[in-house]
């Protein structure tokens, strides 16, 4: 297409002789004159490029850090929200090697388990991987460590604590610390209807460590009183 156009422009394969074969046009004027003949419009000039050296980096991660809150802050602050993020996923047959390197590379400390997207199957988190649960695993089932895959250590999406997202945009931070506290979860999800109304979408993550990062603080770790029956009464 563009050899046919050059060729209605006047121009040849070959290099014209005289004047114009001394003094050859700049290629973007000749690109610029040949979209004109095709009739294409040109509004901006092309941008510059430039070439690598033999050896380049990608950034892997740059995300804006979560602000710091107190406990009167709105809950929706420390959630980490899937609508403005891609869930990091993982699959159950991974190795746990294979899972805290993910997390060392992409700056988080939460991976949803996931076989056969979008249906989640649970929760793999740094609290995990750091805690006595794979060398009591490793014990019981006399294994090594190597042995060990995700689907041992992950908490099934099922035993996991879920809040209604439009409860959540009214409550506060100390409501979900309180949450959080009460049934006792380093994670709780964030639930909206999806598009089947018996299959609930996981909107987001409620985390304790992201929680006490951005309170600056360490949560106690024994129960308080209150229940989220009375934290969602209270809501109302």
């Amino acid at each position: 297409m563009l050899r046919a156009a050059a060729h209605r422009a006047g121009m040849t394969d070959a290099m014209p002789i005289g004047a114009n074969a001394m003094r050859p046009q700049p290629a973007t004027a000749i690109v610029r004159g040949l979209l004109l003949q095709m009739e294409v419009p040109v509004l901006q000039p092309a941008l510059p490029t430039r070439h690598f050296s033999e050896n380049a980096s990608i950034e892997l991660v740059r995300r804006v850090p979560p602000p710091p809150v107190d406990l009167d802050s709105p809950a929706r602050l420390v959630m980490t929200d899937l609508a403005d993020m891609t869930a990091l996923t993982i699959g159950p047959h991974e190795r746990l090697a294979q899972a805290g390197q993910r997390m060392i590379q992409q700056g988080v400390f939460v991976l949803f388990v996931v076989a056969r997207m979008p249906h989640v199957l649970g929760l793999l988190t740094l609290a995990d991987l750091e805690g006595e649960k794979p060398l009591r695993l490793v014990s019981e089932r006399h294994l090594t460590y190597e042995d060990l895959r995700v689907a041992d250590l992950m908490q099934p999406v099922s035993q996991l604590d879920a809040i209604d997202h439009r409860l959540l945009g009214r409550a506060t931070v100390g409501q979900v610390v309180a949450t959080l506290l009460e049934f006792g979860h380093p994670n709780l999800l964030v639930v909206e209807p999806g598009a089947d109304p018996a299959t609930p979408r996981i909107r987001g993550l409620l985390s304790r460590m992201q929680v006490e990062r951005q309170l600056g603080m360490q949560l106690p770790s024994i129960e308080i009183a209150g229940s989220f029956a009375e934290i969602g009464q209270a809501l109302i």
